[in-house]
């Protein structure tokens, strides 16, 4: 039995990360035979439910070291691990198991990663140094490739697919409805569903304030119904019930109760076009062939929208009611051809997903 330990941003109640350790699971059982999975959580009895994994403590020194051990390959990945935009941790400690694996001369694979904002010069030496001997290297953007590049990997070295997400089996939209109704945001005939994925820790920032303006706006434009739906259930659910409380005249329903992905994926497709912060939020709309406005607060919301042909309103900075009705009417009024565009551009980028597996198959072989 070949075995394979995987680490990530694992059992922290984010549907995005939740997402691609399914997707991930799902394609080694479906391409390998014979192989057992550990996962490093956050919470390992939960991530070995939801999964049917092996899991473990991510931040026990003995685990880890035990698992390293007894494993023949360290998967990294997928998410945006590689990266130090908020504190240095993260990149730290993400190395230090890569480092570990190889020293104990283990396969060491880079899953469909987004790798950076790295700042640090000291970090990029390092994430150069440490990708330089892994045996396989595929990322999920060209942005992603052109850092690894600038740091001084060869071209070669680094293979481009997508996020693994966009490979995750389409759920039917019974559920989600079914959930909608319960939340009290079941859908009335005759007005379009708009959903909100927003991200935001501070509910009286400008940035909450034109985002409650939007709302409002598209209630009395277009007569939509809002739903608010929080991706990472312990960040995104104060934003999202703040705001619903506030627009409550404008019948604005928030998803308030914590949904596994399969659920989450069932909602976004009762919608009938998708504002997303949340990167997963986005792709799960490319998924469930959802229209979508993105605004992004971080490089790889936008390397993913212009992965389908698609650009963002703004930054979470800078976005504005103004921006946000000029890009929204637009949508609008072209959401089919949209919605085409996307699901042309999403079968492509499903199609090299494959090669994830493909390759860590030779790799076994080897």
């Amino acid at each position: 039995m070949y075995k394979i330990l995987i680490s990530g941003y694992y059992g922290f109640n984010n549907i995005g990360d939740e997402s691609v350790l399914r997707a991930v699971v799902e394609n080694l059982r479906a391409r390998l035979n014979d192989i057992e999975i550990t996962v490093l959580s956050q919470r390992p009895e939960d991530t070995a439910q939801k999964f049917g994994v092996r899991a473990v403590p991510r931040m026990s020194p003995w685990a880890i070291l035990r698992e390293i051990a007894h494993c023949d390959m360290l998967i990294s990945g997928g998410g945006s691990l590689l990266q130090d935009a908020t504190s240095s941790k993260s990149i730290l400690y993400y190395l230090l198991l890569i480092n570990l694996a190889l020293f104990m001369r283990k396969k060491v694979f880079i899953y469909s990663q987004g790798i950076g904002p790295i700042n640090d010069e000291k970090n990029r030496r390092r994430t150069a140094k440490a990708l330089q001997k892994v045996h396989g290297i595929i990322v999920r953007d060209e942005g992603s490739r052109a850092l690894l590049q600038e740091i001084g990997l060869p071209p070669e070295k680094v293979i481009v697919t997508a996020d693994p997400v966009l490979r995750i089996e389409r759920p039917g939209l019974g559920k989600g409805r079914q959930i909608l109704e319960e939340e009290g945001c079941g859908r009335t005939e005759g007005r379009p569903v708009i959903g909100w994925a927003v991200k935001e820790r501070d509910p009286n920032s400008a940035f909450a304030a034109e985002v409650e303006k939007c709302i409002r706006w598209l209630a009395q434009t277009y007569n939509a119904q809002c739903v608010l739906i929080p991706f990472h259930y312990v960040e995104d659910l104060n934003i999202a019930v703040q705001l619903a409380d506030r627009l409550q005249h404008e019948d604005v329903g928030c998803v308030r109760k914590k949904h596994l992905s399969d659920e989450m994926l069932s909602i976004i497709g009762n919608m009938d076009f998708l504002v997303g912060v949340r990167l997963h939020s986005l792709i799960y709309a490319a998924v469930m062939d959802v229209p979508m406005l993105g605004i992004s607060y971080d490089p790889k919301v936008e390397a993913f929208l212009h992965s389908v042909e698609q650009k963002s309103v703004s930054t979470t900075k800078d976005f504005t009611l103004e921006a946000f009705q000029a890009a929204f009417e637009t949508a609008w009024q072209e959401r089919d051809r949209l919605r085409k565009t996307v699901a042309l551009r999403r079968d492509a980028l499903q199609a090299k997903l494959s090669t994830n597996e493909n390759l860590i198959a030779a790799i076994i072989d080897q």
